[in-house]
């Protein structure tokens, strides 16, 4: 093959200026169960960011949960599918919350409704109680 041009490791492309991304990567809003989902297993992240957005970061070794740049959360990757992974720490601090919540007094609504004479309405409605004998 005279005239045909050999390729070698000099010639080829470059490595790319950015590294690659690799692993998984995304943000979402804490519901109220504290936890978060990741392919089908539920990793719990500490309840003081429920409603708030989190960052979850994930490799095929470690997830790891951030808010507003603070770890919440870090918990070893689960292989297995439908796994609720739960970091004691996470589930101390949920019962506390609970219980303070449940502590709270709040106070009844002070309302005001009007009495209304039933009579009023046997005057309305033109009934007398001697029609009922």
């Amino acid at each position: 093959m005279a005239g045909a041009r050999q390729r070698t490791p000099a010639s080829g492309p470059g490595l790319p200026p950015i590294a690659p991304v690799t692993g998984w990567r995304l943000a979402t809003r804490l519901p109220r169960d504290h936890y978060v989902r990741l392919d089908s297993n539920d990793y719990s992240v500490h309840p003081s960011a429920i409603g708030r957005i989190v960052q979850v970061a994930a490799d095929l070794e470690r997830v790891q949960i951030t808010c507003d740049g603070r770890r919440a959360g870090e918990h070893p990757r689960c292989w297995a599918g439908h796994q609720s992974i739960t970091d004691p720490a996470h589930a101390v601090a949920a019962a506390g919350l609970r219980l303070a919540h449940r502590l709270t007094l709040t106070r009844p609504a002070d309302t005001v409704v009007e009495q209304r004479d039933l009579a009023d309405y046997d005057k309305i409605l033109d009934v007398s109680p001697a029609r009922w004998s």
